[in-house]
């Protein structure tokens, strides 16, 4: 799966940002980890995607 190398650093960065802002009361900080996190799922989707399609695309080659 891409999601071991695409978006894990936005994810993790994301989640430390969100609880940051939840600690702090920041409302700012937190909406800016929610942003990154979703940043970072967003670029996994993307590769998973990009993945299917290349494999999809080997797979009409082939046959």
């Amino acid at each position: 799966m891409a999601s071991d190398k695409h978006g894990m650093k936005d994810k993790v960065a994301g989640k430390f940002k969100e609880v940051e802002g939840k600690l702090t009361n920041d409302k700012s900080r937190e909406g800016e980890g929610k942003l990154q996190k979703l940043k970072g799922k967003i670029k996994d989707k993307a590769a998973d995607l990009r993945d299917d399609l290349k494999g999809k695309e080997e797979d009409k080659k082939e046959g």
